[in-house]
Formats: structure tokens, C-alpha cells, sequence
């Protein structure tokens, strides 16, 4: 069988940005990029770019109250609007003030927060909950030296990408005529989150070795030689054999389990661990490396004919590893990397994957290579009874998680942005209302929904959420699903629904959407001690924030998806990479709930995209 290739995150790390490896029987040579960044804060504003604002209260009130009228009932918006009225001339002046004064204070009001509740203090794993697997092009290799060349060259592609990032030579996005803020991009390499109770905390290194392991067990592999110069392909292909040479044997323990555990769970095994001295310095190790490259057992990705199961495998082992007898500790799978969240948005990702694509396709090496490579160095852990008993715990825990999450990642090829463009339509406002449609179709019933919208023209900005679920949407998800409306009908709704959705976006972008500013006045309570106020406990707040369809596009150039899992039970996630004549989804649900299923939403959506595109073909005039 011939080998694929993959590229992810060591599990180990936590800090993922990593490149998963190459499948060549009987191995399959994971990578892992560990995230390295030189400052947690952006507590410098090189880029001289706006701070964030903090909206007028009664702006955001009124968007608001427009937001959450698709979930309730006509008795139920009036006491939510009055709810709404009594907060806007009461304690929300008074959080208001308290926002605006912590906005005067810091660069951007929210970074600091939305790090901290977002994902530090978040407690779940990060696996499936959290950090994202991003699948590269498919590839196959003849033999194992292959195999190891193109870690080799995936290796050194993230290290030039690096360079680039560390010497301020990546080029600055623009969003129109707005300079977008490039501080995430410092956050992508070198970054490890590191797990303590209650709150996480993030790591910044930038050293010259990585971690490598295989069979589970774990190496230092420095990339430079003592006469200070980068090793080249072979060198590090040697070093790889060398590794592989060392741990023939597997090792059962699979400390790097312990990272797919419940946040406060691996705080306490990483405690315990750390009060051995041969541990503590062997994860200091790992924590300083800047990439973790990890060789793997196959997953026989080629037994699959339909591109869509390679798919589906290749989005799992990006996100879990497959679980505790598959790679969920020594993690494997297709070329892809899985990341953690916490310092980036999945944009600079995807712009690092095409990087990293284009430099193995254009076959670059170093000019020069080192005369003195070190050899590869074995770290040792201890393993007392007690956190071998976690280990155990942390593999039914991750095999729980395996069999919960339902992925359906597909190609829709019947057509792309192209097609939507030349209808004079936004395609990401037309794919979100196929989400709408498809929704609707299978539940009857209007699904909160989120779409991340960067906020990057701001220093320090990360994302608001485009609040997808409108009146609008309902009422062309209704139209559409008629059979007596006529295609002048459908359409007039179509692109009502999506004009609603455009002028929502241009304002999230800027800063003004609703969930963010929400967030802020919650927080100013809680920090100043006053009772959060009912607002918060609304119907019309609960089930506009309990977010059935969780989205976001992340455009790749080459033919590569990101997946993630659901951010609610009831949800599906559905991330989407819109090409010129097709789009690339990867969609989640859980096993569990008996409300969701991937298969039946990828088919309601292929639907929606096709009666859409029908009905817009119907509206186009005879040219006779």
C-alpha cells in the first residue's frame, strides 16, 4: 500500500501548530510545528493601528433586540425588549462607563479578556473542543526515505517561514485600504500552553532544537550544529533514521496523552510530574522547542477509493490522532497541522500552509549546511503509580471523545465562488445562508449561528461574530422551502438575506457587532463586583448564544480544509474553503445527541447549494 502524508501538532505540547506526517507503512512521520511567540499582550502598537472601540450602548441594544427576535415568540420578545429598555437606562450606563474607562486604560479593551475566557480559562480539552486540524493536499510516497525527505522538507519550510515572521518580512493584509494587525503571526511558532488549574498559561521560546517522537517516546533534535549553521534536507533525514533507530520498541506509557485530558486534569498530572527533576527538565524541553516532528504508525489512509473517506480520516487524526490505540499520544495522520488556538485565528494558518505547500513544490534547501550535527538526545520521564493511573484515565477519556465526534468533510464540485461572483453575490454571505437554508430544512426551526469575522484592523484585534441567523435568513429559508413561492420570490429573498448578512459583517469587522460588547459589560460587572444583570439570563440571550451552526472560512490556495468540532451538543461546525469552482467543507456533530447528524446536514446543504444555484439560473434573462 503506498504511503499519504501528513502534518500535525504533537497532543504533547499543547502548543499546536504542527505538521503531521507521512504515512508510509509501516510509519506514518507526524510533525508537529510547537507555537512559538516572542509576548502573550500586544503591548506595543508598532503598526500605529486603531484601538478597538467600544460601541454605543444603544446601538448594540437595538442590533441586539433585531438579533434574537427569529427565537422567540411574540409574547416573549416583548418581555425581552423590556427587559432590554430597563437595563439600557439602568446598570448598563453604568457598566458602559466602566467599559469605556478600561478602554481609555489598555490598547485594545478585550485582548487580555478574550484570551483568558476564551480559551485559558476554558476547561474542556483541547482536542475536538478547541484546536482545529488543518488537512494539506494528499500525497504519496514510494519509501520510508521519501517519507522523510518531505518531513525534512515540510521541517525546514516552517523554519524559512519562521525567519520571515521573526525578521518582520511577512507581507502586511490589507482589508480595502486598512492595514490589518500582523501581531498574530509573531504568536505562531514557539507558543506553548501550558495547563494550571482554573487558567492556563502560555509559554514564548525561541530556541534551535525540536522534539521529535516516535513510538512514544520523545526526543531532543537540535537543527543547528555546534558551528551554529542550520542543517540541511539530509542531515535532518539522517537524524530522523537515527530516531527511529533508538525507539524500534513502542513505549506503553504514552505520556503525551495526558495533553487530550480536561484542563484541570493534565494541571495535576503535569504538577505531580514536575516534582521530579529528570521530568520537570524533560518537559521544559519540549516546551522550549520550536517544532515537534512526529513519526507514527500508518493509518492506511490509500484502503479508501472515495476521496471523502480519505478526507474524513485525514480531518480526524488532524484533530484527535484516532484515538488512544491510533495516534491520540504520539499523534498521526495526513499532511495537515492541528494548532492551538488560543495565540491565532486560523487565517495565518492557512496563509503559513500555502507557504509551507509552495516551498516543498518549489524544492528549496539551505545554501549552506552544517559540518558538526549533534546527535539526537532521548528524554527520560519518571512515571509514579499515580500518573500512570491518569495516563490510563486520559486514554478511555480520549476514546469517549473519538466516538463522539461525526465528521463529513467533502469537495462540493458542482461549483465555486466563480459562479456566485459572476450573480453579483458575496459567496461567503451566500454560503452562510446555504448553511441557513440547510439548518432549517432538517430541524424547522431558526439555528443560532456564528461565523468569526477578524477584527484585525484594530491593534491587538482578534475576532466578533457575525450573528448569521436573521429575519431575513428565516424568511428565505421559509420561501425557499414553498412550494408555492416562485423564483422571483425565492430570489427577492435570497438576496434580502444576504445583504443582511453583508451589512452585519462590514460591522463586526469594525468592531460593532453584538456579542463582543455584551461580553465586555458582563465582564465590567463581574470585575467591579456587581450582580450580572438578568439580561444575561434571558431567553432571548440564551438561545441567540447558543450557537447550533459554528462557522468560519478559512481560504487556503491549495486543495486543503480546516475541521473543528461543534461549539454546542445540538451543533454542527462547518468550516469552508471557498475556491473559484468549488468549495472544500468539513463539517462536526457529536454522536450523542440524537438531533444531529453529519451525513443528513452535508446532504441538506449540497441541496441548498443546488436549488439555489437553479433558481438564480431560472432568473436569467433569453438572450434570443
Amino acid at each position: 500500500m503506498l504511503p499519504s502524508v501528513k502534518v500535525q501538532v504533537s497532543r504533547y505540547q499543547d502548543c499546536e501548530i504542527g505538521h503531521k506526517g507521512f504515512i508510509l507503512e509501516p510509519y506514518v512521520t507526524s510533525m508537529q510545528l510547537s507555537c512559538n511567540y516572542t509576548s502573550a499582550k500586544t503591548n506595543k502598537n508598532v503598526q500605529k493601528l486603531p484601538s478597538l472601540p467600544v460601541p454605543k450602548l444603544t446601538d448594540t441594544l437595538g442590533k441586539y433586540l433585531l438579533t434574537v427576535k427569529p427565537f422567540l415568540s411574540d409574547e416573549e420578545y416583548a418581555r425581552t425588549t423590556s427587559l432590554v429598555r430597563d437595563f439600557e437606562k439602568g446598570t448598563g450606563q453604568q457598566l458602559q462607563l466602566l467599559l469605556e474607562k478600561r478602554a481609555q486604560e489598555h490598547l485594545n479593551w478585550l485582548e487580555d479578556w478574550w484570551l483568558n475566557t476564551a480559551y485559558l480559562e476554558y476547561r474542556d480539552p483541547v482536542v475536538v473542543y478547541s484546536s482545529p486540524g488543518l488537512v494539506f493536499p494528499f500525497r504519496k510516497f514510494q519509501t520510508q526515505n521519501d517519507q522523510l525527505k518531505y518531513a525534512a522538507k515540510t521541517l525546514l519550510a516552517a523554519l524559512s517561514y519562521k525567519s520571515l515572521i521573526d525578521n518582520d518580512k511577512i507581507p502586511v493584509e490589507m482589508m480595502g485600504k486598512n492595514p490589518l494587525d500582523m501581531a498574530q503571526y509573531k504568536k505562531v511558532f514557539g507558543t506553548c500552553r501550558l495547563p494550571f488549574a482554573k487558567r492556563d498559561k502560555l509559554s514564548f521560546n525561541n530556541s534551535k532544537h525540536v522534539t521529535v517522537i516516535h513510538n512514544n517516546h520523545i526526543f531532543h533534535v537540535d537543527l543547528w550544529g555546534d558551528d551554529g549553521v542550520m542543517l540541511d534536507e539530509e542531515q535532518i533525514v539522517q537524524q530522523l533514521k537515527k530516531v527511529m533507530e533508538l525507539s524500534s520498541v513502542p513505549n506503553k506509557q504514552g505520556i503525551g496523552i495526558l495533553t487530550s485530558e480536561n484542563r484541570d486534569a493534565w494541571a495535576k498530572a503535569y504538577e505531580l510530574l514536575c516534582k521530579d527533576k529528570t521530568n520537570s527538565e524533560s518537559l521544559a524541553d519540549v516546551e522550549k522547542s520550536i517544532v515537534v516532528l512526529c513519526l507514527d504508525e500508518a493509518v492506511n489512509l490509500w484502503k479508501y477509493e472515495d476521496s471523502n473517506a480519505r478526507r474524513n480520516l485525514a480531518g480526524a487524526q488532524t484533530i484527535h490522532g484516532g484515538g488512544s490505540q491510533s495516534n491520540g499520544g504520539n499523534p498521526d495522520g495526513v499532511t495537515g497541522l492541528t494548532y492551538e488556538h488560543s495565540p491565532a485565528e486560523g487565517q495565518p494558518i492557512a496563509v503559513l500552509t500555502d507557504f509551507i505547500i509552495k516551498y516543498i513544490e518549489e524544492n528549496k534547501a539551505p545554501e549552506v549546511s552544517s559540518k558538526s550535527p549533534k546527535q539526537p538526545q532521548l528524554l527520560k520521564f519518571n512515571v509514579s503509580p499515580e500518573v500512570n493511573k491518569m495516563i490510563e484515565d486520559a486514554k478511555k477519556n480520549l476514546d469517549k471523545l473519538v466516538q463522539n465526534l461525526q465528521l463529513n468533510c467533502f469537495q462540493y464540485d458542482k461549483y465555486g465562488k466563480n459562479f456566485i461572483k459572476s450573480q453579483k453575490l458575496s459567496p461567503d454571505s451566500y454560503i452562510q445562508m446555504a448553511m441557513q437554508l440547510a439548518f432549517y430544512r432538517l430541524h424547522n426551526v431558526p439555528g443560532a449561528h456564528y461565523e468569526s469575522a477578524a477584527t484585525r484592523m484594530y491593534v491587538g484585534g482578534r475576532t466578533e461574530t457575525i450573528r448569521s441567523c436573521s429575519i431575513e435568513s428565516i424568511e428565505f429559508a421559509k420561501t425557499m422551502l414553498n412550494s408555492q413561492s416562485s423564483p422571483k420570490e425565492k430570489i427577492s429573498a435570497l438576496k434580502s438575506a444576504i445583504n443582511s448578512h453583508k451589512n452585519y459583517t462590514v460591522q463586526a469587522l469594525q468592531g460593532f457587532g453584538v456579542d463582543r460588547h455584551l461580553l465586555g459589560l458582563k465582564l465590567s460587572a463581574i470585575e467591579n463586583g456587581i450582580e450580572i444583570p438578568k439580561l444575561y439570563s434571558d431567553p432571548g440571550f440564551t438561545r441567540s448564544a447558543h450557537m447550533r451552526i459554528s462557522t468560519s472560512q478559512v481560504a487556503c490556495k491549495c486543495d486543503g480544509f480546516m475541521c473543528y468540532g461543534p461549539l454546542v451538543a445540538d451543533g454542527y461546525a462547518t468550516c469552508y474553503n471557498p475556491r473559484d469552482n468549488d468549495i472544500n467543507f468539513a463539517t462536526a456533530a457529536f454522536v450523542e445527541h440524537p438531533d444531529t447528524d453529519c451525513n443528513k446536514y452535508r446532504s441538506a446543504l449540497e441541496q441548498s447549494l443546488q436549488e439555489m444555484h437553479d433558481v438564480l439560473l431560472k432568473n436569467v434573462p433569453s438572450k434570443l
